[in-house]
């Protein structure tokens, strides 16, 4: 009789990932895994604990794959930027997994390459060794918070998007000016939320920064 197949880490995270491009991190499930394997889920408890732990390597992966080639290049302030469009850009070309990392963290070693370059970076400032961490803190929570909300709109359909579209020409342009006097004011300058989602990260990016540098010793 022939045995069972034992499947790799590396093959099972990749399957774990065609799965999540195809849906999201709620409607995964080790079974769903273990069946597009042609396996059961007790064969893939011998490499991950429970899902949590395997959602947590499908976004690392992302992580290595965004410091892969990776040198540091300019200050603090351009090393931190450069490192930040990686990631975004990583995590763009697979924007399901992006709200897989944004709830789920990870402590592998591409998040471990991330944390590296952006304490470095922080160092190179000139900021007191005691208020780095609290600065690196607010910076992660911008930078996955820009690319999680980002990856949200990156996941819907043409049709979906296009509806988006219609319901917000509706809701703004035809604001009531009595009630909604602002609103109807900048109405035709106002952009929907995908709209130029790469100047905006870059500026958000760029005012942390500068905050950052303003309370330089």
């Amino acid at each position: 009789m022939t045995g069972r197949r034992r499947w790799s880490t590396e093959e099972i995270l990749d399957t774990a990932a065609q799965l999540l491009r195809s849906g999201d991190a709620e409607s995964f499930s080790v079974r769903k895994l273990a069946a597009a394997l042609g396996t059961d889920s007790s064969s893939l408890y011998r490499h991950f604990r429970n899902k949590t732990e395997l959602l947590r390597a499908v976004a690392d992966r992302i992580l290595l794959s965004a410091m892969d080639g990776y040198r540091p290049e300019g200050d603090w302030k351009q090393r931190v930027t450069a490192l930040a469009l990686r990631v975004r850009e990583a995590f763009g070309q697979q924007p399901q997994l992006a709200a897989v990392w944004g709830r789920y963290g990870s402590g592998g070693a591409g998040s471990r390459l991330v944390m590296e370059e952006l304490l470095q970076a922080l160092r190179l400032s000139g900021l007191p060794d005691e208020e780095i961490p609290a600065r690196y803190h607010r910076l992660v929570i911008l930078i996955v918070a820009l690319i999680a909300s980002e990856a949200g709109i990156g996941t819907i359909s043409p049709e979906e998007y296009e509806q988006g579209m219609e319901q917000f020409r509706v809701a703004v342009l035809g604001a009531d000016p009595e009630r909604f006097p602002a609103l109807a004011h900048f109405a035709r300058d106002i952009r929907p939320l995908g709209a130029d989602r790469r100047a905006a990260f870059d500026e958000l990016i760029a005012a942390q920064l500068a905050r950052i540098e303003s309370q330089l010793p």
